[in-house]
């Protein structure tokens, strides 16, 4: 969690974000975290990147002793190479750090969306579950949004096999997720600023999750995540009059609509 999220959330456009618990700014994003009492806050659970927090020999490349990159996990995951205990203790870890460091934790998400993938969907549903985080991210969106953007497509249409596959959806009760899902289709740099309003003006009934990267580029983004540049473009967007304006017209308008019991 950066300083551009907390501007953002100050602006009123971001309410949610969450915290990588084997991140390398881990306690640069504690105090964020600590000091901003109104931001929920959940995991974004790593399966793919730097090290577990514990031994898990069935993630991480036996050389290097770091996890496997996302292709080779689902690819591990879908000749059932991954061990299924060993991924529940490793979840566990991650968001029990995160409440030993005194936070609530919201939701679970994930880096790269890697909690999507078949046969790790289930466990990380089941340890939600357990552990009492309330809600999970359902990274599903249309694929006819933004069609045009070859790589986004092609990243929405994976995420939509791995959500089609048997025991994926729905959630196992008592958890739960938003009725929509929008932010592959943002992403995209000086197109973001038309993205997002195009969103925010098309919102289908129900609760709909954007998500953004708002932040300022400094080593260590840049040591863990090549999106860097685009995340200036996406705070300036969000912290601007013309979002705060719909944010404040949409407000209204759910005051404003009558309600059905």
């Amino acid at each position: 969690m950066t300083r551009g999220i907390i501007e953002a959330h100050a602006a009123g456009s971001v309410t949610s974000t969450s915290i990588m618990a084997n991140g390398i700014d881990w306690e640069n994003a504690v105090r964020f975290a600590r000091a901003t009492r109104t931001l929920g806050v959940g995991v974004h659970l790593n399966l793919v990147q730097g090290r577990p927090l514990l031994r898990v020999p069935s993630l991480t490349d036996v050389r290097t002793g770091e996890f496997h990159r996302l292709g080779v996990l689902a690819r591990r995951a879908a000749s059932g190479r991954i061990d299924a205990d060993e991924l529940a203790a490793e979840l566990r870890a991650q968001i029990e750090r995160v409440r030993g460091a005194g936070i609530r934790v919201t939701h679970l998400d994930s880096h790269r969306h890697a909690h999507a993938i078949p046969r790790i969907f289930p466990v990380v549903c089941r340890v939600a579950a357990e552990a009492g985080v309330p809600a999970v991210r359902i990274p599903r969106e249309p694929l006819g949004m933004n069609a045009l953007d070859a790589a986004a497509t092609a990243r929405k249409l994976v995420l939509a096999m791995w959500l089609s596959a048997p025991r994926a959806l729905p959630l196992p009760s008592p958890l739960v997720t938003t009725d929509h899902f929008r932010g592959i289709s943002l992403q995209g740099g000086t197109h973001f600023a038309t993205r997002l309003r195009r969103a925010l003006d098309t919102l289908e009934p129900g609760s709909t999750e954007l998500m953004v990267h708002p932040g300022y580029v400094d080593a260590a983004l840049a040591a863990q995540d090549p999106y860097t540049a685009p995340r200036a473009i996406e705070l300036a967007e969000l912290t601007s009059a013309g979002v705060r304006e719909r944010r404040r017209a949409l407000i209204a308008g759910m005051r404003a609509a009558p309600k059905s019991w």
